[in-house]
């Protein structure tokens, strides 16, 4: 009996009290600190593609992806290759192109006008960590950050609730969303880009 509070008063001595502790509950793993924290902040997971899964994309602005170490961010929502968009933005008729492109942890949108030749402008930029939000029964959080075409008789359907309804655009406007939230639809007007007005 003696032997055995002896070996039990050396263990004690030389392995940590907190492990003992977790090992005794057969509850918790040797790192519980940081499990605890992940359960009240969860999992950010954030699914990028890179520019080769956007074959349409036309090759001078693919090369400028490339040049700048894009990656296309998927909303967690995606059910294919997404936020690479082709529509008429400069003018009716033209032929545009607009990409969400992740270099590190900043995503910025970048908009390609044809009459450019591959130059891109961007229209907006911030942190990934930005354009999180929780989603699922886990409360995982996702990226939201989702663009797509508006073509003019969409935009005149989302502008349908104004007191003082405008007439419809004459092209294709950017539509700029946070998935389940808000959607700004991008318009480019006499060498500006300006937010069209919805309710």
């Amino acid at each position: 009996m003696k032997l055995a509070i002896s070996v039990l008063a050396v263990l004690t001595a030389i392995i940590p009290q907190p492990f003992l502790a977790q090992s005794a509950s057969g509850t918790l793993s040797a790192d519980s600190k940081d499990n605890t924290s992940a359960v009240r902040h969860p999992v950010a997971r954030i699914r990028h593609l890179p520019v080769a899964s956007f074959p349409q994309l036309p090759e001078k602005i693919a090369e400028e992806l490339l040049h700048r170490e894009c990656s296309i961010p998927q909303t967690w929502q995606a059910h294919r290759p997404e936020n690479v968009i082709h529509a008429s933005l400069e003018a009716p008729g033209s032929d545009d192109w607009a990409v969400l492109c992740s270099v590190g942890d900043t995503v910025s949108l970048l908009v390609f006008f044809s009459s450019q030749h591959g130059s891109a402008q961007t229209l907006a930029q911030c942190r990934e960590e930005e354009r999180l939000q929780p989603h699922g029964v886990r409360g995982e959080l996702g990226f939201n950050w989702g663009i797509d075409p508006a073509t003019p008789a969409q935009v005149h359907q989302a502008q349908a609730g104004l007191a003082h309804r405008p007439p419809p655009v004459d092209h294709d406007a950017l539509a700029d969303s946070h998935i389940d939230q808000t959607t700004v639809y991008r318009f480019y007007r006499d060498g500006r880009w300006i937010v069209l007005d919805t309710p």
